[in-house]
Order: C-alpha cells, then structure tokens, then sequence
C-alpha cells in the first residue's frame, strides 16, 4: 500500500476541533494516541520503493504535537480566567453599600434640595466646562457658571435650587456637559451617581446592582467610587 496522507487530512482536521478549554487537552491525548497508530500503520504499509520521507514524518509529529500543546494551553488559560472571574466577584462584593460613578446624564433631586452627586469625565484638561440641568420636559432647570477642570473625573454637588432661586421639585433631572480648551472642544461624559445594593454573576463576569436609574453595570463601567 502507497503511503498516504490520510493522517494529516483525517487526524488533524479532527484536532481541531479539540482546542476548546473543556476536555480538550483529553481529547487531544486520545488522538494523539489513533494519530501515532496510523501512521505505524502506514510506515509498515508504505511502498518500499517509495518510503516516507523523514521530514515529512517529523512535520506530521510536529503538527500533532502543536495542537496537543494548545488543547493544553487553553485548558491552563481556562483556569487562569476561572481565578480572575473568582477575584473580581470578591471585588465587587466589597462595594455593595458604597456609592459609584457611572455613564449615565441623571441627577435625582430630593426634599430640601437634597440631590445625587454629578459626575464629569474629561478626556484632556479644560478651561471651560458648562454644566446644565434639564427638566423631564427639556427644559432649563439650572445651567452652572463655566469652570476649568483636569483630566479625568470629578464629581460637584447640586443644591437642588433652580434658576429663579426655589427648589426644584423631586424627581430625576437630565444633566449635560460641555467642555472647551482653547475654544476646542473637549470629549467629555456624564456620569450617574448610584448605591452599589447587590451584585450578580453572568457569561462576562460579575455585574453590580445599582438600582433603577443606572441598572445593572459591569466593574470596567465604574469611573470613580465615592
């Protein structure tokens, strides 16, 4: 019987399926095994007056070794991210009762004026930043005199007066920003205020509970804890 090169197109196009963290590194063990029994075969079979040549051989072996390798690899890696998942939940437990800061444009006004703290988020230094406050009906509640501010986050209080100097009524507020340098403008994010009440655990990882504003988030939404 000639030699063939049924082993790589057979035995290796099935490997690749093997290369998933759960039972891989077993299944790759299991054909490696039928790989190493085939091509016994085929060496006692192959025509004498045409053998294998070594280094078709030793690629074959290789190939096979390769793929056990990464079976292997991901099975380690599986490990690695059961580990991370493990300490980011115990983080995230840590903040339940603490207050965070999160993509969001709400301000919740409260009895006496009492309010969220707002958040802003720059991408590079401003000498200009222009909060405003709009009611549900978009209208202007209160727009704050312009202020420099540096990279990065920074939370202000609201006393929850309007323009006209009463209280604002009870209820949830829409908060923009808009920063400027130099007369260029500057990116820039509001961010919502909520109390970390639970967390819970998904495909990506833990997630916490923030409430009805802000919903569930993931911890890279998380800007600043307060």
């Amino acid at each position: 019987m000639p030699a063939t090169s049924s082993i790589d197109s057979n035995v290796l196009n099935s490997l690749n399926t093997t290369t998933g963290a759960a039972g891989g590194a077993a299944k790759a063990a299991e054909l490696q095994e039928s790989f190493m029994t085939l091509l016994v075969a085929q060496l006692k079979h192959q025509d004498p007056m045409n053998p294998m040549e070594n280094a078709e051989m030793t690629s074959q072996i290789a190939q096979i070794n390769t793929v056990s390798g990464i079976a292997e690899l991901n099975t380690t890696l599986a490990g690695i991210n059961d580990q991370i998942d493990a300490g980011q939940t115990l983080q995230a437990a840590g903040l339940i009762g603490k207050g965070v800061l999160v993509p969001g444009d709400r301000v919740l006004a409260g009895e006496e004026g009492s309010t969220t703290p707002i958040g802003i988020e720059l991408a590079r230094p401003a000498d200009a930043v222009t909060v405003t406050i709009y009611s549900g009906g978009g209208e202007v509640v209160r727009r704050f005199e312009p202020f420099p501010m540096d990279a990065g986050v920074e939370s202000l209080t609201w006393d929850g007066t309007m323009t006209d100097g009463s209280l604002a009524p009870e209820g949830a507020y829409r908060v923009s920003v808009e920063a400027t340098a130099e007369g260029d403008r500057v990116a820039s994010t509001v961010l919502n205020y909520a109390l970390v009440s639970g967390i819970s655990t998904g495909d990506d990882g833990p997630r916490l509970d923030l409430g009805g504003i802000s919903g569930q988030v993931a911890l890279d939404e998380i800007r600043k804890i307060l």
